[in-house]
């Protein structure tokens, strides 16, 4: 008889619990569902995300930090849908994790700022690796673009490690870009000498200097009336790569050129003038 009790009991307690079994056991089924559907589409959205990337010809640190970061929110969404199904309150957990974000924000400006000025380098490319550049007071040729800063090497093969927030914010000039550079010489010569014959003189040296790019041609002009010379501006264009050597070169050529025709380079001289009291 006493077992018969029980029994009943547990039959009423069971029909009692009934409606709320069955309704957790249709969310946690519904839950199960929207999780793996979920996992499935984010999976689906990552692949097409990392595709489209790829054609749009991003820098591939900039692709994999942004399909992770995509996934990850994806992800977090995901997690609050499945909470809320459950019937799990997600407005403090959701409050939670903006305090987080904001805490973490503020403590990583500095490196949010460089990262936002990685991305904005990566994706409008106001230059690229291997391209010369100054910037920040610097000038090399870009060794390596990071997402949060950029590496150049200078001509005295240093290191220069550049955070890319600032870098993104300054002015930037692109040696490289236009693919060729002037070489801005000035040459004096003496008064005396035939201006017009010292002008050929140098555009017939020029044609000789190696790597000088016929396009835009390279000119030879007076530049200004020195104390003790005449200054001409001598202009010749070169690829970026051969830029110190076209200098070099012109230089060398130049000064030969001129002592082959007897035109001299003075040195610099100044008149004093005496009066006897």
């Amino acid at each position: 008889m006493e077992n018969f009790t029980e029994e009943l009991d547990l039959i009423a307690l069971f029909q009692e619990y009934l409606p709320l079994i069955t309704e957790y056991t249709v969310k946690i089924t519904i839950s199960l569902v929207i999780l793996f559907v979920g996992l499935w589409l984010i999976k689906r959205i990552d692949v097409w995300v990392i595709n489209a990337f790829q054609k749009s010809k991003i820098e591939l640190s900039l692709q994999k930090f942004l399909s992770d970061l995509l996934n990850w929110a994806l992800k977090a969404l995901l997690l609050v849908t499945v909470m809320g199904q459950l019937g799990i309150a997600t407005t403090s957990f959701v409050a939670m994790l903006g305090a987080a974000g904001l805490t973490i924000g503020l403590a990583l400006q500095g490196a949010l700022g460089n990262f936002a000025g990685g991305a904005l380098i990566m994706l409008f490319k106001p230059f690229r690796v291997g391209d010369f550049i100054e910037a920040q007071g610097e000038s090399g040729r870009v060794k390596e673009i990071q997402i949060f800063v950029t590496k150049i090497v200078t001509l005295k093969n240093q290191l220069v490690i550049l955070p890319n927030g600032p870098l993104s914010n300054g002015n930037i000039k692109n040696y490289t870009e236009e693919g060729r550079l002037r070489v801005d010489l000035v040459i004096g010569v003496a008064y005396e000498a035939d201006i017009r014959q010292a002008k050929k003189v140098l555009e017939t040296a020029l044609a000789t200097v190696p790597n000088v790019l016929t396009l835009p041609a390279a000119s030879v002009n007076v530049l200004n009336l020195g104390d003790s010379s005449v200054e001409l501006a001598v202009r010749p264009y070169a690829h970026p790569d051969d830029y110190w050597q076209v200098y070099f070169d012109t230089l060398e050529v130049c000064k030969i050129a001129l002592d082959d025709a007897g035109i001299k380079i003075p040195f610099p001289q100044r008149e004093v003038y005496v009066h006897n009291q």
